[in-house]
């Protein structure tokens, strides 16, 4: 076998406990408790504050808190409070075992990650979790300029990691990401607990044992 085997992780939900697709929604009902402000007007303010699209742009992430801080009538320190917040939601708590297991690899299986971010996410999960001693690459949605299921991201990390389609394995906790990847030649597996997960990768790895 010449070919280089690939594991690619999403974080978010895999890496990172965060409860995935479920803190947004609690997170903006505290910060709409917090501005004191009836839904109705609170989606107004947010709406006309027209913050940036930092999930697929870089940069934007100083603005975007002001922008929130000023729709909402936020002073400086409830701003870095509220931003704090966002980011201790958004990471959530380490994934302790499966970190462990994707650390532990053989040397010649690749390690990566594609996640669907926001802008600072790398900063953030990197201080939390030391991502880049697990997997590298990283591709985040806000960096490459495209999110999952988008084909264009599956494309990025496979032309970033000189890597065949059916030579990675992507590991992933939402159907639609692992849909995303299908429609470009990648085989995927829905993590659902860490023991699936561990035993899907050994089984993709095995034709590649040296």
């Amino acid at each position: 076998m010449t070919t280089k085997p690939w594991i690619l992780f999403d974080i978010g939900g895999v890496f990172a406990l965060a409860d995935d697709g479920h803190w947004q929604p609690r997170f903006s009902a505290r910060l709409r408790e917090r501005a004191g402000l009836d839904a109705e007007t609170f989606g107004a303010r947010i709406d006309a504050a027209d913050l940036p699209r930092i999930d697929i742009e870089q940069g934007g992430e100083a603005e975007y808190w002001r922008r929130v801080g000023d729709a909402l009538g936020f002073d400086a320190a409830i701003r870095a409070d509220v931003r704090t917040e966002f980011w201790n939601a958004y990471c959530g708590s380490a994934n302790s075992e499966l970190l462990a297991y994707a650390r532990s690899l053989p040397a010649h299986v690749g390690r990566a990650a594609l996640s669907n971010s926001a802008d600072g996410a790398r900063e953030e999960e990197e201080r939390r979790f030391d991502l880049s001693s697990v997997v590298d690459p990283i591709f985040y949605s806000h960096e490459i300029g495209v999110a999952k299921p988008n084909a264009a991201a599956y494309a990025a990390a496979l032309s970033l990691m000189n890597a065949r389609p059916d030579d990675v394995l992507f590991i992933d906790d939402h159907r639609v990401s692992l849909d995303g990847a299908a429609a470009v030649g990648i085989r995927g597996h829905l993590h659902t607990d860490n023991a699936t997960t561990i035993e899907a990768i050994e089984e993709f790895l095995e034709p590649y044992a040296l």
